[in-house]
Order: structure tokens, then sequence, then C-alpha cells
């Protein structure tokens, strides 16, 4: 029995936040309250209630978290890399790219943290797409490889599995995990997606970034799709809502009890692109570790 009942989509309009010049993405806020989000080569900030600014530049941030000390982790394909930067936005290099074992890392997309252990990120490419861990002493580790296009991750609240969005096939997979970085077995469907009618590709079904809610349902970003799916722990789709935005990319919680969600994107390259608001009522699954 779920604490906290979905809302029925028909009741959830999504609220344009902010428009913007480019695409969005990387969602997150920090334990004061502020929400970051990447779009063009900036990544702002947005104080509660306030208008945002930006915070700092990159070639193409995407993917975003924030460590217990305060630095922030973000993926740059361009720069093939997670980067790192201070709280107040200054870089301080990197935190993984180069080689990892017999793999190149190209081009990192999306970041999920494992408390107290380190940091898993996607490499995403079509057919040849990874999975790599990374821990506290910065050693890195492929965790899947042959992955189709991975692209949104997020760590499971008992740790035990990992969730990947495979944009191309339109689906999410699941990896068990034996312990931090260390699969248990190989990656599995989790859940195919709803397509659009008569079944279109070509960029019009891709999941996309994903949050967890306290009740361990999974929420996906479907670029394409102008949605977030919510699934089940299960994996059998619960809800659709809608976005406004064609291309949504990534979704994170925020605000009162983290009941609000606020999701990026935009209806693609040169249109402009967006912040929205979806008050859904449902509190997500904390991200942020405690404050160092």
């Amino acid at each position: 029995m779920t604490s906290f009942p979905l809302p029925q989509p028909d009741a959830v309009r999504p609220i344009r936040s902010l428009t913007l010049e480019h695409y969005s993405e990387g969602p997150v806020i920090d334990l004061e309250g502020n929400l970051y989000f990447s779009h063009g080569t900036s990544i702002s900030r947005m104080a509660p209630g306030g208008e945002p600014s930006v915070w700092a530049t990159s070639a193409a941030p995407n993917g975003h978290k924030i460590l217990a000390n305060g630095e922030h982790l973000v993926c740059d394909a361009t720069e093939h890399g997670v980067l790192r930067f201070d709280r107040d936005g200054g870089p301080l290099g990197r935190a993984a790219g180069g080689r990892c074992q017999d793999l190149e890392i190209d081009g990192p997309n999306d970041i999920c943290l494992h408390p107290g252990e380190g940091f898993y990120f996607t490499d995403c490419l079509p057919g040849k797409g990874a999975v790599i861990f990374v821990d506290l002493e910065g050693r890195q580790k492929v965790v899947a490889r042959d992955m189709d296009t991975p692209n949104g991750i997020v760590l499971s609240a008992d740790a035990r599995s990992l969730f990947v969005s495979e944009s191309l096939p339109n689906r999410v997979t699941l990896i068990p995990l034996a312990g931090p970085g260390q699969a248990a077995g190989p990656p599995r469907v989790f859940a195919d997606l709803p397509r659009h009618p008569g079944g279109e590709t070509d960029g019009k079904n891709l999941p996309d970034g994903m949050a967890l809610d306290r009740d361990k349902r999974l929420w996906v970003a479907h670029y394409g799709m102008a949605a977030v799916q919510v699934l089940s722990p299960e994996g059998r789709l619960l809800a659709s809502y809608g976005t406004g935005m064609r291309c949504t990319s990534n979704i994170c919680f925020a605000g009162a009890d983290l009941a609000t969600a606020f999701v990026t994107g935009g209806d693609g390259e040169p249109s402009p692109g967006g912040l929205v608001r979806l008050d859904v009522g449902v509190p997500g699954l904390p991200v942020l570790p405690a404050g160092g």
C-alpha cells in the first residue's frame, strides 16, 4: 500500500516557471533549497521564489549532483568528463574522465550518488554505452557496458539496484548490485515505455533523466513525449503527467517536503528551453547526502 497516492494526471497542470534561450537539463537542489539547472553553456542557480542567475559555465553541462562537502559534480559530454565545482561555482578540475579499464570515456550524460561510497555516471553512446562507478579515491570501474544510449541514472533506495534509461530502445533497464560499483548480474529490462501511435522513433520516444519518490516509484522524463512517466516498483506504468515541453529532459523534487517536481527541457534547439513545475504533492526520495 502506498503512503502517498498519485494525483490524477488531469489534476496536474504544468506551470511554466521560466522560458530560456536554450534547452535545459540537469536540475538539482542543494541543502538550502536552491535549484540548479543547465542551459546552453551555463548552469544557473535559483533560490526558492527568486530569480535565476548564472552560477557557473562549462562547454555542455548536463547531469548534476551535489556532494556532502558542498562540491558539485557535473557531466559534460563535450569535455568528455565529469567536472567538479566548488559551492560558489568555481572550477576544480575533473572528477572522472580519460580511460576506464579498456574504455575511453566519451559522453558523460547523467549522474547519481552512492552515499559514502562514490558516484555512478552514464557514458551515452549508441550500442556501446557504459555505466561507470567512481569511488571516493577517484578510481574508475565499468559496471555495465554495451548499453544502448544509457542516459538517466538513479540508485534505488536500498542501494541494491541501478535504474538506467536507455534512450533509443525506449526502455528503463535495471542493474542489480552486489555492492558499490559491483554488478550482481547482467542488466535486464525493467520497463518498456509508451510510444507515439504508429511507433515512430527518430527522437520521439526517448527516456531521459529520472527520479524516485518515497514510495519507490520511478519518475521518468520522456523526451519527445512531452511527459513524465511514473512507474511502479515492479515497472508497471502508473501515470503520465504532461509537461508542455515536447523535449522533456530531466526531473528533480524540490520545495516543501520535496513534493514539487521541477522538470527541464524545451522544444528542441534552437527553440526556447524551459523550466516547468508540477505540483504533484508527492515527496521525492532525497538525493542529497548530509552536509559536511
